[in-house]
């Protein structure tokens, strides 16, 4: 049967699973919106405000759910403006397929109008990219898109394709979505060697990244830890794998990380990392990050072992599959001196939580967390009510914190917060701030429009927090830019928007609003007032060490 490129692509998503797709239209994809209107009854289209919101709703899609989130945009802006949220699917490691038009291929190359070399642009943003310039190849190009973004370390991958192949017509067939590509298996002489280095060491750390999220794998890191006897840590990307109630997980480690998560780290003499990449905001000075242990380095990508820290073994395989080999492999052991260290660590931590008579960000995540079932998916933007929510809200099921951690995407969050629940339809709940929310509000026409009744609980202290806490800390005060003087009613603005809005200053005005947005429904915003100079609290400088550990701060002084 002879059919168009753009009814190929509806029949090749359709194929590949997909149920849902976030884009904008233009004039180089009209021909395509013509399909989905066609196809309407067979697959759901979703338009955003903005194509970055579009973007961060696919990223978000494919974060809660472990599918490949999709997204369409026209040539040139329109496919510009994607670029910040394939690169936040880049460097998070989301499987994504970005879709977009050209210009036709007699006018490539031409400066013509809206004509932009997007695969040239994502080039380093995306696992691979493609420009089709034969219908013929369209399918198969596609369906090897889907295969690439979802095998091994997952990632964005972009299909360009020019208005006349949208256009053309050839012979279609369907075909059965195929394998993913095989992940590499680890090395049985490797995984020897790791047991008998587990079995020499006598205060053994798990360090879990988002590996262990996209790879499944959560249930066999629980049963690992068990066996060797050894607490669990995370990355930012890992937060979210472990339970919270899980007396063995101390929560993430890093530059914010908890206190005991971090002394652990320092204090462990083997740390047995699992799909995480070691960045420089989990570990700060590398040199004395390694100091006192031995490193296990598990990961899927052969790339990241040996990248930012040496390992003493590194084994390349994949997650899921390399733990339950290794607990088959294991004996029990104890380690009850390194246990009841641990516990001092915990206790520790546990005083360090100072109270205030005003409602503080610990305040307004734990109305939020009382109020949420516990496969409530939380999103944040970024800044510091993202960190606090990581170190704070106590996650219990795998895929219900949503954060851009790689690159840190400010506007992130009302988009994939949007994606999400539409992927999941579980309560959702944005963290941001009036820094992070200015981004991309505009996405509140979504919510609305869509009837995606996320709650933004905006956590506003008239400044880019942040910013000014290591303006306060480390530029003597200096605060440039970062004080934003804006007038923003935010109660009205969501009230503009069609969404609900809601004032809280104390934890029970914030609790009643909860109560009024859930019970109606519908979109809404609670604007929380904290003081703007309340600090993420612990803090490691930036390229300093565990050493360094900043947990106390009197007057805007360390």
């Amino acid at each position: 049967m002879k059919i168009s490129g753009s009814q190929i692509i509806i029949e090749v998503l359709l194929e590949q699973g997909c149920d849902c797709i976030f884009g904008y239209p233009g004039g180089q994809v009209i021909n395509i919106y013509d399909a989905l209107y066609q196809n309407q009854d067979r697959i759901k289209h979703i338009i955003t405000a903005h194509e970055q919101g579009a973007a961060h709703a696919a990223d978000g899609y494919a974060r809660a759910t472990g599918k490949t989130g999709v997204v369409l945009a026209t040539s040139g802006p329109g496919a510009t403006n994607l670029v910040t949220g394939i690169a936040t699917a880049y460097l998070d490691s989301v499987p994504m397929v970005a879709i977009t038009g050209n210009v036709p291929c007699s006018l490539l190359g031409r400066d013509s109008f809206q004509e932009v070399d997007i695969c040239g642009v994502t080039l380093p943003i995306t696992k691979h990219n493609y420009i089709v310039k034969d219908v013929n190849d369209l399918a198969d190009t596609l369906r090897e898109a889907f295969r690439i973004a979802k095998s091994g370390r997952p990632g964005p991958v972009l299909v360009d394709i020019p208005k006349d192949v949208q256009i053309a017509q050839t012979e279609f067939e369907n075909k059965k979505p195929e394998p993913e590509y095989e992940d590499p298996k680890a090395d049985d002489s490797q995984l020897k060697t790791a047991v008998e280095m587990i079995a020499e060491a006598q205060k053994p750390y798990i360090y879990c990244g988002g590996g262990i999220i996209s790879g499944d794998a959560e249930k066999e890191v629980m049963e690992f830890a068990e066996l060797i006897d050894a607490p669990i840590g995370c990355s930012m990307m890992g937060v979210s794998a472990i339970p919270c109630s899980n007396p063995r997980f101390l929560g993430m480690q890093g530059m914010h990380g908890h206190y005991a998560s971090s002394m652990a780290q320092a204090e462990a003499d083997l740390v047995i990392a699992v799909g995480a990449r070691f960045s420089d905001r989990a570990t700060g000075n590398k040199q004395v990050y390694v100091r006192n242990c031995n490193i296990i380095h598990i990961d899927v990508d052969d790339a990241e072992i040996d990248k930012n820290i040496t390992s003493h073994l590194g084994i390349n395989g994949d997650v899921k599959e390399t733990l339950a080999k290794l607990n088959t492999m294991l004996s029990k052991q104890s380690h009850p001196a390194w246990t009841a260290e641990i516990e001092q660590l915990k206790a520790k931590e546990a005083g360090m939580v100072q109270k205030s008579e005003v409602m503080t960000p610990y305040d307004i995540i734990e109305t939020v967390n009382a109020k949420m079932p516990e496969d409530a998916v939380i999103a944040t933007d970024v800044g510091q009510h993202q960190m606090w929510v990581a170190q704070h809200y106590k996650f219990e099921k795998p895929r219900t914190f949503i954060s851009s951690g790689g690159l840190g995407t400010m506007g992130f969050g009302l988009g994939a917060a949007i994606g999400a629940y539409t992927a999941t339809h579980k309560p959702t709940v944005l963290f941001t701030g009036d820094g992070s929310f200015g981004m991309n509000l505009q996405e509140l026409a979504t919510a609305v429009s869509t009837n995606a009744p996320v709650i933004v609980v905006l956590m506003n202290n008239g400044v880019l927090g942040m910013v000014r806490q290591w303006q306060t800390l480390f530029f003597n005060k200096h605060y440039s830019n970062t004080t934003l003087c804006r007038q923003t009613d935010f109660v009205k603005l969501a009230e503009a928007f069609g969404a609900l809005g809601f004032r809280a200053e104390n934890t029970a005005e914030l609790s009643d609003a909860l109560d009024k947005a859930i019970e109606a429904k519908r979109p809404a915003v609670i604007d929380c007032k904290i003081d703007m100079d309340e600090f993420v609290l612990p803090m490691l400088p930036p390229g300093g060490s565990i050493d360094d550990i900043i947990t106390e701060i009197h007057g805007g002084e360390i």
